[in-house]
């Protein structure tokens, strides 16, 4: 779907018309529609990096980070953005950039996890390979071949597809605790979770779960005891269908 925009027509559309037309329907309308070749979240990822990279932290800036928050890039991941840039765009310009990078997700400052009411735990450094965006673990114990972990969740964060395999018994059910994500089976449409929902997720059944893009998302995942139980990891859930979700 073609990126509809009228700024340039809107502020310059009767004294240059031309510059207006190419903004719009060439800019927008036409290099930032080609999601086959590039993602939106990446293409603001790349057009904030070349603005900051300019020291051109103006109103222009403002929009091109409320976009990239719009197209997936959470708190986490542009705090990380600007520091690494820093060290070749220069270090002025990544202060003026976080500026104005803490107004466009203020929201989110306040929104910053405690875990719920098992706690965060620890960065999930051990299956980072296996999720997009960065993760908590916190285990919570494990007796008569029940464990049970609280895992959360950064804004945008999620696991890979997934299987839990067994043959008799197993697979894993989600107590959803805090903040707002998402459960998807293969082939499904994806399900909105929020505190309180409980997920059961069989064996055999390809899956991934994750937080919302403008959320926190804490869940307890109980694995349920299986005679040859195993856990296969799958590829993961690609920037393109998850920003298809609301």
């Amino acid at each position: 779907m073609a990126v509809k925009q009228t700024a340039g027509r809107d502020q310059l559309g009767t004294f240059a018309p031309k510059f207006a037309q190419l903004n719009d329907d060439v800019l927008f309308g036409e290099v930032w529609s080609r999601e086959d070749k590039l993602s939106l979240r990446d293409r603001s990822l790349v057009t904030v990096v070349s603005l900051l990279s300019q020291g051109l932290v103006d109103s222009s800036f403002q929009f091109h980070l409320m976009s990239a928050k719009q197209n997936g890039i959470t708190r986490a991941e542009i705090a990380e953005i600007i520091t690494h840039a820093a060290f070749y765009a220069g270090w002025p310009k990544a202060w003026a950039a976080f500026r104005m990078a803490k107004e466009v997700w203020a929201d989110e400052e306040a929104e910053q996890p405690d875990g719920g009411i098992f706690g965060l735990g620890a960065p999930n450094d051990a299956y980072a390979q296996y999720f997009v965006g960065h993760s908590y673990l916190k285990p919570l114990g494990s007796e008569n071949g029940v464990s049970a972990a609280n895992v959360t969740f950064e804004p945008g964060c999620r696991n890979n597809w997934h299987i839990h395999h067994a043959s008799k018994g197993g697979g894993q059910i989600l107590l959803c605790t805090a903040g707002r994500g998402w459960y998807q089976e293969w082939g499904k449409p994806a399900q909105a979770l929020s505190a309180g929902d409980t997920v059961v997720i069989p064996p055999e059944v390809k899956h991934w779960h994750g937080a919302a893009k403008d959320s926190w998302f804490s869940h307890v995942a109980l694995e349920v005891p299986g005679e040859g139980a195993s856990n296969e990891w799958c590829e993961p859930v690609s920037d393109e269908e998850y920003a298809r979700l609301g």
